[in-house]
């Protein structure tokens, strides 16, 4: 695993990733543009664009992920939405 160039953020290749299981919601966007999301055999969390598969994923801890989830639901981020 790689740190982006703040030294914050590590990402993956798309090499690394070939075994893992992408999903996306049920409701993703029917031309195929969506956040594809796999669990990593470390319980890490890997994060893709689906219209990049081949590209790199960005790599978070469940805590990570659970506090963007909790800020999603508590609206933190509803000011992004059109």
């Amino acid at each position: 695993m790689d740190e982006g160039p703040e030294g914050n953020a590590a990402w993956l290749p798309a090499a690394a990733l070939a075994a893992v299981t992408w999903r996306k919601a049920t409701a993703s966007n029917p031309s195929g543009d969506c956040v594809e999301v796999a669990v990593l055999p470390d319980g890490d969390v890997a994060v893709r664009n689906s219209r990049a598969p081949h590209g790199p994923a960005l790599v978070y801890t469940r805590a990570e992920i659970a506090a963007f989830v909790a800020g999603v639901r508590g609206g933190e981020f509803d000011d992004l939405t059109c």
